[in-house]
């Protein structure tokens, strides 16, 4: 299971979202999306741990918590949907 972090701080980095989530057990992967026309921080990560009880924690633990001066959303990522292209051909 992959955890959804919105409402982030745009000064939240990959170490501080570890520090955070070290409290409830082993952080294996943490992404900061970013915009690719500016390189800006999009306000929401990713995080990976090692256990589906440690994930299960930081959610109940960190949903709805104020952090940085934002409060959290934090729940379990959603499927990314496969991009759906139109058949039609500009022309």
């Amino acid at each position: 299971m992959t955890i959804y972090v919105g409402n982030l701080s745009y000064r939240a980095t990959e170490a501080d979202l570890r520090v955070v989530f070290a409290e409830y057990g082993e952080v294996k992967r943490v992404v900061l999306p970013t915009d690719r026309e500016t390189g800006r921080l999009r306000g929401f990560a990713f995080v990976d741990m090692s256990e589906d009880s440690q994930e299960d924690a930081a959610i109940t633990q960190l949903d709805g918590a104020e952090w940085m001066g934002r409060q959290l959303r934090v729940n379990k990522s959603k499927p990314r949907e496969e991009e759906r292209r139109g058949s039609w051909v500009k022309g």
